[in-house]
């Protein structure tokens, strides 16, 4: 089970990266409910093997890439996300002070803290792109225009996965002319 898992999460994730067109130095947020992927209600039965099997699939097809993955933390964290260090500094966020755990922070959070080399946490991001497993919301961590991400996988064990991009605003009226790579 945890193998299939593991390979959902990495095939959804090769999806978005196609489909979103991210590149390096580009950054994903995930949201994940290993409970939803366990056919349980959200909340109700985190599991560290779970979080874990989605982050390696999910983290070992972004990494390879250069794109930064933003693991977004369960409610009881206030939605806190956990990045590499590094994506601190490049991106100019802000640090703060909380280490996750499966029912404070919840599994995927978990798991890229264990996974990550030099984790930190961060109250918020502007990700290119987002994947909400197991309806976790993780809009608030998008930048500004979200365009939805249609993918084949539209499930990671019994969770629902929806995806998102971005795209810079559009700005002028009737007389404005957009570059189509942009779109």
């Amino acid at each position: 089970m945890l193998e299939t898992i593991r390979e959902e999460a990495a095939r959804a994730a090769r999806e978005l990266l196609e489909q979103a067109k991210l590149e390096a130095g580009d950054l994903v947020v995930v949201g994940c409910s290993s409970s939803e992927i366990g056919a349980e209600k959200i909340g109700t039965h985190s599991s560290e093997e779970i979080g874990k099997a989605v982050f390696e699939g999910i983290y070992g097809e972004l990494k390879p890439r250069g794109i930064a993955l933003a693991a977004q933390c369960c409610e009881h964290l206030n939605r806190a996300l956990i990045v590499e260090a590094e994506t601190v500094r490049r991106l100019g966020l802000e640090q703060v002070n909380v280490v996750p755990k499966l029912k404070a922070g919840g599994s995927f959070a978990t798991a890229a803290y264990a996974g990550f080399s030099h984790p930190a946490a961060v109250e918020a991001v502007k990700a290119d792109a987002g994947m909400d497993i197991g309806d976790t919301l993780i809009g608030m961590h998008l930048k500004k225009v979200a365009v939805p991400v249609r993918l084949d996988q539209k499930t990671i064990g019994a969770a629902r996965v929806v995806c998102a991009r971005t795209r810079p605003k559009f700005v002028g009226g009737v007389r404005a002319v957009y570059d189509e790579n942009l779109l």
